[in-house]
């Protein structure tokens, strides 16, 4: 006797003259159960970020703005992402394409051509986390700058991967390893003593606005090769960094 299988075959079992027609009825029985175990759902499949991606109708974006003390005008970037796999367990948000605009049109050139570069990397899909590192690694041969709170810009491009890395970090593509509340407590308390003991008159340039635009931290204090900040200081003949916590003391 010939039987169609309907069913998805889950395993098999050999049947034995025991059994016989009783193993077919228990079959037919068991029929139902098989059922169950073919319609269980199948799992989502995940959309990972690929070039052939169709751009959606509408994105979500974040501006970020620069400005340094080499021009008089701003310059603003801003960072679209795609949403993938909307309303599932697996919902991320990816940098799609970024756009730099300005009044200044100086750099209109290569500003182009950059983020075109980068918005067809941030297509590729993969690990684009890179891309922080290489834009910080240029240096312009005319010098850096300072930003408020004594924080050192190699170049402007430098600072275009600062706010791609802030972007990162604020879609999750990158984790935030900053300080602790009892790291930055210490650094407090270390601040606060070195500027009670040599940092009398720093409080009148601060009260005068002398100094605010560019330090946050004491005048006195040194460039950190770790963070690019001016503010390592020496307390109790220790080299430490009030920014990032790097010490030469371990």
């Amino acid at each position: 006797m010939t039987i169609e299988i309907k069913n998805k075959i889950v395993g098999y079992e050999v049947l034995t003259s025991e059994k016989g027609t009783d193993g077919e009825a228990e079959t037919a029985e068991n029929g139902d159960a098989g059922n169950v175990i073919e319609q269980e759902p199948a799992k989502a499949e995940i959309i990972q970020m690929h070039e052939k991606l169709e751009r959606p109708d509408m994105l979500l974006g974040s501006t970020y703005k620069i400005k340094t003390p080499q021009s008089e005008h701003a310059l603003y970037i801003t960072i679209n992402d795609v949403l993938l796999n909307q309303d599932t367990e697996y919902e991320m948000r990816r940098p799609y394409e970024i756009f730099i605009n300005s009044k200044n049109m100086d750099h209109f050139q290569w500003i182009v051509a950059l983020t075109r570069i980068i918005s067809a990397v941030f297509r590729k899909g993969g690990d684009v986390t890179f891309l922080v590192d290489e834009l910080r690694s240029v240096f312009d041969p005319r010098g850096g700058y300072f930003k408020k709170g004594g924080k050192y810009k190699p170049s402007l491009v430098a600072e275009i991967g600062d706010a791609i890395e802030c972007h990162m970090k604020m879609i999750g593509m990158i984790e935030d390893n900053g300080m602790d509340d009892c790291q930055k407590e210490m650094l407090d308390a270390k601040r606060k003593e070195y500027e009670a003991i040599h940092c009398k008159e720093s409080n009148k340039n601060r009260v005068d606005g002398s100094d605010s635009e560019v330090d946050d931290f004491p005048p006195s204090s040194q460039l950190c090769h770790k963070c690019n900040t001016r503010a390592v200081i020496s307390m109790d003949g220790c080299m430490t960094c009030l920014s990032c916590g790097d010490s030469k003391c371990g």
